[in-house]
């Protein structure tokens, strides 16, 4: 069955009132709700919200009766998801990663897992982290770091993608991990990968459209947030992101450009967070950093 959007397009200012706004009529529902910047120089944005078909019509109505006082103007638009065997069309190609311990790979080539490997099966899909992008290898190696060397008892993957860092905290380390992504489709790759990797619990995955989700409050405060999105979201939560960051506890940010990485440093420092380390794969930057 189909999955829907349906959206409305605005300014960011905008984006997020509407955003206040659908969270309030929908509460705790199983309906995903985001924003998501479509150009940043002409300031326009969607807000969005899904559901499968057969919820269509009443959500619908829902959201045009939110958003009729306040934006009497503002048109619902929709678009249908198609269902798509990404896996099938994108596994050619696709070679294992190696990053500290851990070897990511597809189910093409679970015969390169050697022993000492921390294998990781992740295959091409809607959500993205196959490990082949230099931010999420980048995040696998701080990750190793990082539970090598601190005491950590709860982790948070913030935008968890396919789900491999949050399945790569659990593969290291017998601790609770809530991995979360504003994407409904996101969220439920990562269940799926969560299970093929033979993680029977430990592991939570929400659909997550913002902090006001109750989720971070029900499994925090986290020893270590893992934040592999991009550097201007990243730079706006870094006060509510520490919020949630217990005392002592690291953050691992990544989706930065190397000529971005100041501005994401002089948000977390300015949260208070000290700069513990910077790694650079392909141009881009993985930031470690800690709360004193």
């Amino acid at each position: 069955m189909s999955e829907i959007r349906l959206y409305v397009t605005t300014t960011e200012k905008k984006a997020e009132q509407v955003l206040d706004l659908l969270s309030e009529v929908f509460g705790e529902e199983d309906f995903a709700i985001a924003t998501t910047e479509i150009d940043e120089k002409k300031d326009i944005w969607e807000a969005s919200v899904y559901m499968m078909r057969e919820d269509e019509d009443q959500v619908r109505v829902r959201v045009e009766e939110a958003l009729k006082a306040p934006f009497p103007t503002m048109a619902v638009e929709r678009e249908v998801i198609p269902d798509i065997d990404w896996v099938a069309k994108s596994l050619e190609g696709l070679k294992p990663v190696r990053a500290g311990r851990f070897l990511v790979h597809g189910s093409h080539d679970r015969d390169k897992v050697r022993p000492g490997d921390i294998g990781i099966e992740i295959d091409a899909g809607q959500a993205f982290g196959t490990g082949h992008h230099g931010t999420t290898a980048g995040c696998l190696e701080v990750i190793d770091k990082v539970l090598r060397s601190r005491p950590v008892d709860n982790a948070l993957d913030l935008g968890t993608g396919s789900g491999v860092l949050a399945i790569a905290v659990r593969k290291l380390k017998n601790i609770p991990v809530l991995a979360t992504d504003i994407d409904p489709i996101a969220t439920r790759v990562a269940a799926e990968n969560v299970r093929r990797n033979g993680i029977a619990s430990g592991i939570v995955t929400r659909t997550a459209p913002g902090f006001h989700s109750t989720a971070f409050a029900e499994y925090g405060p986290f020893d270590l947030v893992i934040a592999n999105i991009l550097a201007r979201p990243l730079i706006k939560m870094a006060p509510k992101l520490t919020e949630h960051l217990a005392p002592g506890g690291s953050v691992i940010l990544s989706g930065i450009l190397a000529e971005q990485r100041w501005k994401v440093l002089a948000a977390y420092n300015g949260a208070k967070l000290r700069h513990i380390r910077t790694i650079w794969r392909n141009g881009w930057v993985t930031i470690h950093l800690d709360r004193p």
